[in-house]
């Protein structure tokens, strides 16, 4: 699971390279990057966020209680889950220029921008169905403990897209503005995006059939037992509601700036490129062991184990954190070199590349806050509570939303976007405290408070000494090593990076941080799946058996 979660984002970083010189980081691109979040956005608020959190433990404890191991319940879930969102995708489609208004304005010297931001939208939305396609079948299988799958055939979209950028960079001509791109380059970006959706989610039916899932469309649903799942995912339908209206006023405001500085750099697409590079240590470490957790956290509160969930948290927070922490001083010591290597090339330069280098340091000790946020939540949700999430998600959207709206009227157009993302890490640091009280008071007044506190700041000694120094290394190459600025840059950070990770490791062993040793993947993603053993190897990843 965590190897075919590494290759996705890989091969997904490739695309987002590509993607950066084929389209640069300015409005042009803003107006496919506006598009592409629509569909991701009406699925989540269609039915995405309680397929995520609710479903999985109701499925559980329908192959638990049900006689027939809850097959004929994921049959008509899956059938009404569908149903609602090809529903859900035709309306989209019809009502294009509508709901891309709501994300980007429509003025006399923006329309050409909007215009064009439409045309995108109609080709991009019907990913919408195949979304949902992909979520609900990988849930299905997630729920039979299969979690493989899920995270292996998101490769399949990278490498449509990455072919399809590589096509568009080797081929086309690549425009500079709005106005100079052509129809055919239109239609060769909307198609190949969606087609790529499309293969990720046709590819999970080989396994739903291999895995003895046999799906067919059930209509019968009164009477079903569904009730309790629509019941529970409406509190969750109210929490992704808050978090994509905090993410539409951060996108509007974004595209003022794109609107104000069209080739700057310093606007939504800039912020979306920081944001994706910024969460790959979460999407790696935290998304493979909630993935593996939230079936065995949900058994454990089913059996009233509280004790065994709170052991689960811990673990899951402790074992994280030795990615997330130094991942996060990471990019507050490099994020401007990071940019430059990655978006300063094609359709960018170094300049544009700039104020993603800031946006990316802004939003660096926030993975933190975010990660242990994103786990904490697993706990409410475990016992199927669904409205304490979403006061959480209040809580954190209320604060984005009102820093966003500040940096907005306050900082000049380079400058506010970069103030958006240090908002959204300031956030979430509200966020996990207020999580981690309410948290406490549900599991007996007890989260394993000294270990927790303990480990983190043994991890943030390290990491914090370790990236000042790397720092201080890469300032150093950039001015000593005489080439051209890419080679440069890319030493430098090589410099600063390797100087980093070294002493880390070397603080960690000193300090004794015990969870370094749980990181290689049949070891702690395997021991809370709870399939380590299987390959005979045994000691290897330093955990017995």
């Amino acid at each position: 699971m965590v190897v075919g979660t590494v290759v996705s984002r890989a091969t997904g970083l490739v695309r987002l390279v590509l993607q950066g010189a084929a389209l640069g980081s300015g409005l042009l691109a803003s107006t496919y990057n506006t598009a592409n979040v629509v569909p991701a956005s009406l699925y989540t608020l269609l039915i995405g966020g309680a397929l995520n959190a609710v479903l999985v433990p109701q499925l559980v404890r329908a192959r638990v209680e049900h006689q027939d191991g809850g097959r004929a319940y994921q049959q008509r879930l899956v059938t009404l889950v569908l149903c609602v969102l090809a529903v859900g995708t035709a309306l989209a489609v019809w009502a294009a220029p509508q709901i891309v208004g709501v994300y980007m304005a429509d003025s006399p010297k923006n329309h050409a921008a909007f215009e064009l931001t439409v045309v995108f939208a109609r080709f991009l939305l019907p990913q919408i169905f195949f979304y949902g396609l992909f979520s609900i079948l990988g849930q299905v299988l997630n729920a039979q403990g299969k979690f493989g799958a899920m995270m292996w055939t998101p490769v399949l979209n990278n490498v449509v897209l990455i072919a399809m950028f590589g096509l568009y960079l080797g081929v086309l001509t690549a425009p500079h503005t709005v106005a100079d791109i052509a129809p055919d380059q239109v239609r060769l970006l909307g198609i190949g995006t969606t087609l790529g959706i499309v293969l990720q989610a046709v590819a999970l039916i080989p396994y739903v059939r291999g895995a003895g899932l046999g799906l067919r469309p059930r209509f019968d649903w009164r009477g079903a037992g569904l009730r309790k799942s629509v019941a529970a995912a409406r509190w969750t339908l109210l929490f992704v509601l808050v978090n994509q209206v905090a993410l539409t006023v951060v996108t509007r405001y974004a595209n003022a700036a794109d609107d104000a500085l069209p080739k700057a750099g310093a606007g939504f697409t800039a912020y979306a490129y920081a944001q994706t590079i910024w969460m790959l240590p979460q999407s790696i470490v935290t998304v493979s062991l909630v993935t593996a957790l939230l079936p065995r956290m949900s058994r454990a509160v089913a059996e009233h184990r509280l004790d065994d969930l709170r052991g689960d948290l811990s673990k899951a927070l402790r074992v994280s954190g030795v990615v997330i922490v130094p991942a996060a001083f990471f990019f507050l010591a490099f994020g401007p070199q990071i940019a430059s290597l990655l978006f300063a090339h094609g359709a960018a330069d170094a300049a544009s590349a700039q104020p993603l280098g800031y946006m990316l340091q802004a939003f660096g000790l926030g993975l933190i806050p975010f990660s242990a946020q994103y786990l904490l939540l697993r706990g409410f949700y475990a016992f199927e509570d669904t409205r304490t999430p979403f006061w959480m998600a209040v809580w954190i959207g209320s604060v984005n939303i009102a820093l966003a709206a500040l940096c907005h009227q306050l900082l000049s157009a380079r400058w506010a976007v970069t103030g958006m993302a240090a908002g959204y890490t300031v956030s979430y640091g509200v966020g996990l405290l207020i999580t981690a009280s309410l948290l406490r008071r549900r599991l007996d007044g007890r989260l394993d408070g000294k270990r927790l506190s303990r480990t983190y700041g043994k991890l943030t000694v390290a990491a914090l000494s370790a990236g000042a120094l790397g720092w201080g290394v890469a300032r150093a190459g950039s001015r000593v090593v005489a080439m051209d600025a890419f080679a440069a840059t890319g030493l430098s950070l090589a410099a600063g990076g390797v100087t980093m990770v070294v002493l880390f490791l070397l603080l960690a062993r000193l300090l004794r941080i015990g969870e370094l040793r749980s990181l290689p993947g049949c070891g702690e993603a395997g021991a809370v799946a709870g399939w380590c053993g299987w390959c005979g190897w045994c000691g290897w990843c330093g955990i017995r058996g």
